[in-house]
């Protein structure tokens, strides 16, 4: 449970440096996770330092996957990996959404750096 939580705080920031969040990732549409999978791969213990890796892709017309890395600092060790998908939703019409092209190309853009 923890690694899940440790993903959904990796995306709301990774969001957040594009100047989005879930509630709103342009044209008023929303993002709701639709599928989520974690593989855990290595214990991880209170006073280590991770390091959260988030990366998008796989653009559909209504969805794409953010895949997840978790890695403790200290020795490279790989603690977790997943990803979830995420569907563009308007919670008014209570209907999926395409996918806006201004949140897409904020993401190309800050990925391509």
């Amino acid at each position: 449970v923890a690694l899940y939580s440790f993903f959904h705080e990796a995306r709301v920031r990774y969001l957040h440096m594009l100047g989005i969040n879930e509630g709103n990732v342009g044209d008023g549409i929303s993002l709701t996770q639709i599928e989520g999978h974690v593989e855990y791969k290595g214990e991880a213990f209170l006073s280590d330092v991770l390091e959260i890796s988030v990366f998008i892709e796989d653009f559909k017309r209504t969805r794409f996957c953010v895949k997840y890395k978790i890695v403790r600092n200290a020795d490279a060790q790989l603690i977790g990996q997943g990803y979830a998908v995420l569907a563009a939703f308007d919670y008014e019409t209570r209907k999926p959404q395409r996918l806006p092209s201004s949140f897409i190309e904020k993401v190309t853009a800050y990925q391509s750096q």
